[in-house]
C-alpha cells in the first residue's frame, strides 16, 4: 500500500482510458463497530471535510491506499456471502465526495441485488439535509439513487468538542443514524430503531 501526501492538490483522482479511479485504504471483512452485527467494511479515499481529530486522517487524500477495481469489487462480495455476516459498511474518507459517487452507485446497485435482505451502512460528513441542498458538492445527479441503496446513513461531521465514547456506531452526539427507507418513504428524517434501544 503507498501513502501519498494530503496536500490538496493531491485530492485528485488517477484516470484509466477515460473513466475515474477511486481509491480506498481499507477492507475490514467482520467488523463490529461500525454497524450491527459482523459487517464488511471498506474505507473509501478522499475528503475535504478534514474534520479536527479525524481518527485517520491519512485517507484525506484521494489516492491513499489501492484503486478501487473489478477484482476489488469481486472481493467484497465474496466477503459478504457467508450467512453470518450482517451487511455492508461504507466508510471514509468521505464516500459521497463528487468524486466517488460514480462508482460506487453501481457498485451499491450491485450489492443490494446479490444480497437483498444484508444491510447497507454509510458514514457521512454530510448531513441529510446538506446532500438535497444545491450548494453542497455532494448534491449531485448520483446522490438521490445512492440513497435508495442504502439502510442507514451515519451523517454529520465528526465534532471534536461533542465527542461521546459511550456512543455506539458513532463518534459525536450531533451524528445521527438514519433509518434511510423510513426517511424517504415519509420525506421526514427517521432515526433508526436501535437508537431508541440504547443501540445507537
Amino acid at each position: 500500500m503507498r501513502r501519498q501526501n494530503s496536500n490538496d492538490k493531491k485530492l485528485k483522482q488517477t484516470f484509466h482510458q477515460g473513466e475515474t479511479t477511486i481509491f480506498y485504504g481499507n477492507i475490514k471483512k467482520t467488523d463490529i463497530a461500525d454497524g450491527p452485527g459482523v459487517r464488511v467494511s471498506l474505507f473509501v479515499s478522499g475528503c475535504r471535510n478534514r474534520c479536527k481529530e479525524c481518527f485517520q486522517p491519512e485517507t484525506w487524500a484521494f489516492d491513499y491506499g489501492r484503486p478501487f477495481t473489478e477484482e476489488t469489487e469481486k472481493e467484497i462480495l465474496s466477503a459478504l456471502s457467508p450467512e453470518f455476516i450482517s451487511g455492508l459498511t461504507v466508510l471514509g474518507g468521505e464516500p459521497l465526495e463528487p468524486e466517488n459517487q460514480q462508482t460506487l452507485l453501481p457498485f451499491l446497485k450491485k450489492v443490494k441485488k446479490q444480497f437483498p435482505d444484508k444491510t447497507v451502512w454509510l458514514y457521512s460528513g454530510f448531513t441529510f439535509e446538506e446532500l438535497f441542498s444545491a450548494s453542497c458538492r455532494a448534491c449531485t445527479p448520483e446522490i438521490k439513487e445512492i440513497l435508495t441503496y442504502l439502510d442507514v446513513l451515519v451523517d454529520g461531521r465528526f465534532m471534536h468538542d461533542k465527542k461521546n465514547l459511550l456512543l455506539k456506531f458513532r463518534g459525536s452526539s450531533n451524528q445521527r443514524l438514519i433509518d434511510l427507507k423510513t426517511t424517504l418513504e415519509k420525506g421526514k428524517v427517521t432515526l433508526w430503531e436501535g437508537s431508541s434501544r440504547g443501540l445507537g
